[in-house]
């Protein structure tokens, strides 16, 4: 379903589950206008309206417990990377937990909103937005970029939609089969600053670490003096480079 304005379409998709009518698995929402997109920290999301992605999807991982969520995260973003890597190849990377990255700078997110029934997802609502062929961006969208900025070209939104439902559904098959460890380890592949020594902030203290790894639950484990230390997202914050 395609809209031409909504607010948010995270929000839109889970009205619509709110209102008990069945809403099949696989079902995609997408906006040409966002106007109150959310991002992770309850950022918002800015997008010039019909250049970019801003849709949600619908998914039923009944096959997940509460405690697999990060899973789902893992598989969406793997997803996304998938689509975009033929385009973007060795300078794209998912900046933990799920942003997307070219380089230092960002193309888009997601939000994952997950309706638990008991210990296991009965529902989740994920809502993604890519800069595709914006040029400009706010000022203080400091590190924004766009695949047409990169590439010096535009694309046809509804291709690169196509192309990331199918991905994400390769990734999400791969959960459901109990290949787990096969979505862990090639998500760790992919992340931004793996391996590398950089500058983070946690509970105002600046520090160099290195990311080594992610917890199954999700928690991002940085080398720090020599030690590993886990931190979840409310707890660290990424220095990019001046």
């Amino acid at each position: 379903m395609s809209l031409k304005e909504v607010d948010s379409t995270n929000t839109f998709l889970k009205d619509i589950l709110s209102n008990s009518k069945p809403v099949p698995e696989g079902t995609v929402i997408m906006a040409e206008d966002q106007f109150a997109g959310r991002g992770q920290r309850d950022n918002t999301w800015h997008a010039e309206p019909g250049k970019n992605l801003t849709f949600s999807i619908l998914l039923n991982p009944t096959f997940l417990s509460a405690q697999q969520q990060f899973d789902l995260t893992r598989a969406i973003s793997m997803g996304v990377y998938d689509a975009l890597y033929p385009l973007l190849r060795d300078s794209l990377k998912i900046k933990w937990p799920n942003d997307i990255y070219y380089g230092d700078a960002k193309l888009g997110g997601m939000l994952i909103e997950n309706i638990l029934q008991g210990s296991q997802i009965k529902h989740s609502v994920i809502g993604i937005g890519l800069n595709i062929n914006q040029q400009n961006f706010p000022q203080g969208a400091v590190n924004a970029t766009s695949i047409s900025k990169i590439l010096q070209r535009d694309y046809e939104l509804k291709n690169i939609l196509a192309e990331i439902c199918n991905h994400i559904e390769a990734y999400y098959l791969h959960l459901k089969a109990g290949r787990v460890d096969f979505v862990r380890n090639l998500y760790l592949s992919r992340l931004y600053w793996l391996n590398e020594q950089h500058a983070f902030k946690s509970n105002g203290e600046i520090f160099e670490g290195i990311i080594k790894s992610v917890e199954p639950a999700g928690m991002l484990v940085i080398e720090k003096n020599g030690k590993d230390e886990t931190y979840n997202l409310k707890e660290i914050e990424f220095l990019n480079k001046p």
